[in-house]
């Protein structure tokens, strides 16, 4: 089902992890660039490795929670659940009739087939259920999920906890250039700029609510960031989708993310300032 590991300040071979766990390898492009396809987070020393996959959707959760106005936490818990349901994959079929990245069940009030395998009807449902648990800010995240879940293992949750609060902290912007993708660069002719601005508007806004795209003089797409989170947010859900949107290079505040390396965000002079991200094609 794809990578997930964590890796403790130090740099281990494919496959071995230092106080965590893996659940298997998945891999694009060639074995002289065994990175290629993976995104890492790294937050307070811990290092989150997920492929793309996971990675979009893990960002989804977490704007989400952003666009609702939830604190960190919320993130938190479910990233936490969506590891422990489905790795972060949006799965098609699971135990009886539960589906998708939270394993939902239609039979059980969470929406049609349809519904529950689109991902941001499935995290908003989540949410939905989340907040009529009450006391759920303070909680626990394994109370909390399984207040929502009610699974028959729950205190598994747990296990993904570190794990899941260090992509929410650098997911909802709060760890600031703490996530990043090592992407091909995308090939051949990019469309033009007027249709990127469509397809990147059409992509943040089921996550964010609706936002503005501008086109700048340097054929450099632009974003309002109302806040550094919310900057270092749709920076982070940028960089996640850029294989989908076909963007080469996202910069926010003095920092720069360029697909085909691994460098992560690097200080750049084009890297604008707070006010927006720049997303180059």
């Amino acid at each position: 089902m794809g990578l997930v590991k964590r890796v403790a300040a130090v740099v281990v071979p494919l496959g071995l992890v230092v106080g965590g766990v893996a659940y298997g390898v998945s891999r694009h492009g060639s074995s002289d660039d065994k990175t290629l396809g993976e995104c890492r987070t790294r937050v307070d020393g811990l290092t989150v490795v997920l492929t793309d996959e996971q990675a979009r959707n893990a960002s989804l959760i977490a704007a989400i929670s952003v666009r609702r106005g939830m604190p960190a936490h919320a993130a938190t818990i479910a990233i936490a659940t969506a590891l422990q349901e489905s790795r972060l994959y949006d799965l098609r079929g699971g135990d009886r009739d539960s589906l998708g990245l939270f394993q939902q069940r239609p039979s059980q009030g969470w929406g049609t087939r349809a519904q529950v395998l689109d991902p941001v009807h499935a995290t908003n449902a989540f949410y939905d259920a989340l907040e009529k648990v009450p006391g759920w800010q303070s909680l626990a995240v394994t109370r909390a999920a399984q207040e929502v879940q009610r699974s028959g293992f729950p205190t598994a949750y747990a296990v993904y906890e570190r794990d899941a609060r260090a992509l929410a902290s650098a997911l909802t912007g709060y760890s600031g250039a703490a996530f990043w993708c090592h992407l091909p660069t995308p090939t051949g002719s990019a469309p033009p700029v007027s249709r990127s601005a469509v397809d990147v508007r059409g992509s943040l806004s089921p996550a964010f609510g609706p936002v503005q795209v501008s086109v700048g003089g340097d054929g450099r797409l632009a974003v309002p960031a109302a806040s550094r989170p919310r900057g270092w947010a749709l920076a982070s859900y940028l960089v996640s989708h850029a294989s989908q949107l076909g963007v080469s290079t996202v910069a926010y505040a003095g920092r720069e993310w360029s697909a085909g390396d691994d460098h992560g965000w690097t200080a750049s002079s084009g890297g604008g300032s707070a006010d927006a991200v720049l997303v180059g094609l």
